[in-house]
């Protein structure tokens, strides 16, 4: 069992009754104070999304694969969403297995991956993907594209407008993604997950309340 909690920008906390995963915890970025990663363990989908402490259990800032506590983790590398073809691929997106439950976690990436990374990224149970677009992440419509290649069973948005948040570019509000692309929504303040017995069986979008 474990709980999934939102926290604004990219940052989500995965916690389990051992430990918990920070996903991007310097929130710092958007104007929010940074998540403590302190005996927890730190996955960074870009290096500058890591708060780079010293007491977290483990700390993670690209491809390979790692395991700890509850967590089998893989790292994929990808293309930044802002990067032009053939540069260094800067990004790096995550495959998190929690017992039998798998998840992807995407972070500010171009919305195309090839045939070998959706390959590494394998069945997902569970996406966390960013929607808000405007040249600075996946927008509505190139979300909406990717959880269509990687056809997960819920969606659990992340990265879009909250005027509580200075993001560097004007995000676009979850509705838009919402709409583009037409699954029911679920709003929860943190999404509790048992097993994959418990997931819902037909595509849904969690929105979780930021906490």
């Amino acid at each position: 069992m474990f709980d999934i909690e939102y926290k604004g920008g990219n940052t989500v906390v995965i916690t389990t009754k051992k430990v918990s995963l920070i996903a991007d915890p310097k929130l710092s970025i958007v104007g929010l104070k940074d998540i403590s990663i302190k005996d927890s363990v730190e996955v960074a989908t870009e290096k500058r999304f890591a708060t780079n402490g010293q007491d977290a259990k483990l700390s993670i800032e690209g491809p390979g694969e790692y395991g700890v506590a509850d967590f089998d983790i893989k790292g994929i590398a990808a293309q930044r969403h802002l990067d032009a073809e053939g540069q260094p691929l800067a990004s790096t997106i995550y495959r998190i297995e929690v017992g039998d439950v798998r998840i992807g976690l995407i972070g500010n990436i171009y919305e195309k991956l090839n045939e070998t990374q959706l390959e590494e990224l394998g069945i997902i149970d569970i996406l966390i993907i960013p929607v808000g677009g405007n040249g600075y992440t996946l927008d509505a419509t190139g979300a909406a594209h990717l959880v269509g290649k990687i056809d997960p069973k819920v969606v659990i948005p992340v990265h879009y407008a909250d005027k509580a948040l200075t993001y560097e570019v004007i995000q676009d509000s979850l509705g838009q993604f919402v709409t583009d692309l037409g699954a029911p929504v679920e709003a929860v303040a943190k999404y509790r997950v048992k097993s994959t017995a418990t997931i819902p069986s037909a595509l849904t979008i969690i929105e979780l309340t930021r906490s």
